[in-house]
């Protein structure tokens, strides 16, 4: 029953992890509920009160919110492996077919720039326009410009909150978060009437990039809860995409890092989305044109920078299918030495970069970066997943 899981989800006398041990010993919460209460004092819950539960249930019922257990087939199928998924989410709106179209996490500072918040918007319609689904955390700034993006080309967005779907933080947003319910859906896992604390939003983190095939940071300073969200989608194996930024500006500092350290550059919606072409090839396409803010249509924007990422990926290899290392190594004998190790450890095979990294006596920042330029140089091929091969 919900009732159960509500109580679950409530506990507070043990942790998100002890909460997933005990849904694999007993299957359901409302078996954990019945068990015998010696058993239960064994594992710290003492409080079996419903009634908090109960009036959590009304309160969804009178507000239009649904109910979404870790073990029902519509919760999130990426976050339900992670090891810290909540086991039960809160919705407003229409859940997407998430094993259907790539997710992209679009995270960002709330003190945003008039670039970063062009930069969000701009790139969350075109990945919106080409089949992707765009996720983001609703806060002000680059959170509120990538949502907005997606709400312009009338395609669904998923907003993740730090508070209840029934609380409207900030209070700017509610036009938005009434766009983006009538096609998409705000998301939490805290109950309906909980206020966005502190706390709550670091957490809330782990929430986009789980859910996320792939994270963009759009504008991030040093210290920038954006840079959590692309730590957490890193320990989750997702993808971590960058737009590059004003080196002189603060706002860019974490994420202008995160390009150094290996970051996959992102200038248009399609560098983020063609790297799931493969994977979703009936939802991705690459749409030509995009939205901009005064909500007339344009071309692409960045069209030279666009077309010469697009020519160093499309760049032929002279013996593509025998050829070795040495043979690349002298038909583009522009690579430095990271470089030239690193294209050493690669086959036509696709491999993980941790694979990679644990070949060489390097720092696995200056692999990442390595092979980030070996792909913009045109050797290199990465695949769905952030495994890579020889092109």
């Amino acid at each position: 029953m919900l009732l159960h899981w509500i109580w679950f989800a409530e506990l507070k006398s043990i942790t998100l992890m002890e909460k997933h041990r005990l849904l694999e010993r007993f299957g359901d919460p409302e078996e954990l509920y019945n068990t015998a209460d010696e058993v239960l004092e064994k594992l710290k819950i003492v409080d079996k009160n419903l009634m908090p539960a109960e009036q959590i249930l009304r309160r969804c019922a009178q507000k239009g919110i649904q109910l979404l257990p870790i073990k029902d087939s519509s919760y999130p199928y990426r976050l339900r492996n992670t090891p810290d998924a909540p086991v039960l989410l809160y919705y407003k709106g229409i859940l997407p077919e998430w094993e259907k179209q790539p997710a992209i996490g679009i995270v960002g500072t709330r003190k945003a720039s008039t670039y970063g918040l062009q930069a969000a918007r701009q790139l969350s319609c075109e990945i919106a326009a080409s089949g992707g689904i765009v996720v983001s955390g609703g806060a002000s700034g680059i959170d509120t410009a990538a949502m907005q993006g997606s709400v312009d080309v009338g395609c669904p967005v998923v907003g993740v909150l730090g508070c209840g779907v029934d609380v409207v933080y900030p209070r700017s947003n509610r036009k938005l978060f009434e766009a983006v319910v009538e096609k998409g859906c705000l998301i939490s896992e805290y109950a309906p009437g909980e206020e966005g604390i502190p706390w709550h939003f670091p957490a809330r983190n782990r929430i986009i990039s789980g859910i996320s095939d792939g994270v963009l940071v759009v504008e991030a300073p040093k210290r920038s809860g954006a840079l959590i969200t692309a730590q957490r989608a890193l320990e989750q194996g997702r993808d971590v995409f960058v737009v590059p930024g004003n080196i002189n500006a603060d706002s860019f500092v974490g994420s202008n890092t995160l390009l150094k350290e290996g970051a996959i550059p992102a200038l248009s919606g399609w560098d983020v989305l063609s790297c799931y072409e493969f994977l979703y090839p009936d939802r991705v396409k690459k749409n030509g044109k995009m939205l901009p803010a005064n909500g007339t249509e344009k071309q692409d924007a960045l069209p030279e920078f666009s077309e010469k990422i697009e020519t160093a990926r499309k760049k032929s290899v002279d013996n593509r299918v025998n050829s070795t290392y040495i043979e690349l190594k002298n038909s583009h004998p522009a690579l430095n030495a990271d470089e030239q190790a690193v294209l050493a450890q690669l086959t036509r095979h696709p491999q993980e970069p941790a694979e990679i990294i644990a070949k060489l006596d390097m720092p696995s920042g200056k692999v990442l970066s390595a092979l980030t330029m070996l792909t913009v140089k045109g050797l290199v091929l990465k695949h769905p997943g952030g495994r890579v091969s020889l092109k």
